[in-house]
């Protein structure tokens, strides 16, 4: 595995996307004020660029007509069809067993945000 330099701790604020070429992949990364993500930046339903939509959280599971937002800083949104994405583990979470999106191990050094890609 290689790590990358991708992008200063001080050019990406909390809830915010840099979108970077890395190995010759599109990759999103992601900073959600507490931890850095990296994401690749294709969706698996229409291979459009899902680094272009939203940052943010979910409906969580609840009873029937009770609505609670939450995980902010963990779902990632696609721009086309609303898909929605685990930024932790890739997984979507309509069906998990079936569609992911390829995430890669991040690490910070020197006020650098690093992307490990194999």
């Amino acid at each position: 595995m290689t790590k990358y330099d991708a992008v200063g701790v001080e050019e990406l604020e909390a809830g915010a996307c840099k979108i970077v070429t890395i190995a010759g992949k599109s990759i999103g990364v992601y900073y959600n004020g507490k931890e850095y993500y990296a994401i690749r930046n294709v969706c698996p339903h229409q291979q459009v660029e899902l680094c272009k939509g939203k940052f943010t959280g979910t409906t969580l599971e609840t009873k029937p007509h009770e609505y609670i937002y939450g995980r902010e800083g963990e779902i990632l949104t696609c721009p086309w069809h609303a898909w929605e994405f685990d930024v932790k583990t890739g997984k979507a979470l309509v069906d998990p067993d079936r569609y992911r999106v390829k995430v890669y191990e991040v690490s910070v050094e020197n006020n650098r945000v690093w992307v490990h890609v194999d």
